[in-house]
């Protein structure tokens, strides 16, 4: 079987770094925040032995990629720019898109956009919701109540970057091991690690695993650490700082189904697996050539890494049935 290969190719006037492994049929996997392309570390070397050609990128922000320093460059359709001109360098012209966290609205928006190119795609975590009347921004108001919700707190730049940037390597573990399976049921009485109390931190909310989860060896935290220690997290946040902007430029596809073929894969301990149950139920009419929609049980955010061997037969199933 073929080795990874990292390849730098030059889009949209940017450089965007990315991951190859194999031959065959393109599947381009997109990563979410706080990640890179080796979130899909798992799954590169498993759809390359099936004969796929399997990319995972850096989004533009993150790891070797170009970071754009205007708020505004990381709004959702450079994304989908960046991945259809992506398609383009590698020499294809059509590919299936799979995302994870903030990479599913970007693959689901891929596809929704540009159906001629992504002739399938599948969101992991984060189901697809065709947009709303009301702004982003005020619906995570309602959302907190008298706290904040994590996206708004991430809204003013520099902000969240003071608490993250000064201990990097502490701030991820807290937030994956939080966010996954693996951690504690949260103390409703005393928040979640979804909103942030007055005058207090994310990480004041974070729990730390007495040893590493098995998804998740200190070497993977290392390579994530290191990763974010060079880089920052300003490009990171910047998606998050573009919600608003995305539901004005996007306004004309509001309520437009996706026409491909989709899979959804999400765990019944994920918060936007959880919020999203609404967006879930509205699959038949949102994804009408859905294949299958799979809630993993006892899995966290991590969707890909905690429960790879699931997520890589599901992958393998729907893109043999895209065949």
């Amino acid at each position: 079987m073929s080795e990874l290969h990292h390849r730098i190719e030059y889009v949209n006037g940017i450089r965007l770094h990315c991951v190859e492994q194999g031959e065959g049929p393109l599947v381009l996997m997109v990563h979410g925040f706080p990640e890179s392309w080796y979130s899909y570390r798992y799954q590169l070397p498993v759809l390359a032995a099936a004969g796929y050609r399997a990319v995972a990128i850096d989004v533009r922000g993150y790891g070797r990629s170009s970071k754009p320093t205007a708020i505004d460059a990381y709004r959702m359709v450079r994304k989908v720019a960046d991945n259809v001109a992506l398609v383009k360098a590698l020499g294809e012209e059509t590919a299936v898109i799979v995302g994870h966290d903030w990479g599913a609205p970007i693959a689901w928006t891929s596809a929704l956009l540009r159906p001629d190119v992504f002739r399938g795609v599948a969101g992991l975590s984060v189901p697809f919701a065709a947009a709303g009347d009301r702004r982003p921004t005020e619906v995570f108001r309602e959302m907190a109540g008298a706290e904040e919700f994590y996206i708004e707190y991430f809204q003013q730049p520099g902000r969240a970057e003071a608490e993250l940037d000064a201990d990097v390597r502490s701030w991820l573990l807290g937030f994956y091991f939080t966010a996954s399976g693996d951690a504690p049921p949260p103390d409703l009485a005393a928040g979640t690690v979804a909103t942030v109390a007055p005058g207090r931190k994310m990480r004041d909310r974070f729990s730390y695993p007495e040893q590493m989860p098995a998804w998740l060896s200190d070497e993977d935290l290392d390579f994530y650490a290191g990763e974010f220690e060079r880089t920052g997290f300003t490009g990171g946040l910047n998606r998050y700082r573009n919600v608003d902007r995305d539901w004005e430029d996007l306004s004309t596809f509001r309520g437009r189904p996706i026409e491909v073929p989709a899979l959804f894969i999400g765990g019944d301990r994920d918060g936007p697996t959880i919020w999203g149950q609404r967006a879930i139920d509205a699959f038949a009419t949102s994804l009408p050539r859905l294949h299958r929609s799979i809630i993993l049980p006892g899995c966290g955010h991590w969707t890909q890494q905690e429960r790879p061997d699931e997520v890589n037969e599901a992958l393998l199933d729907f893109l043999t049935a895209l065949s």
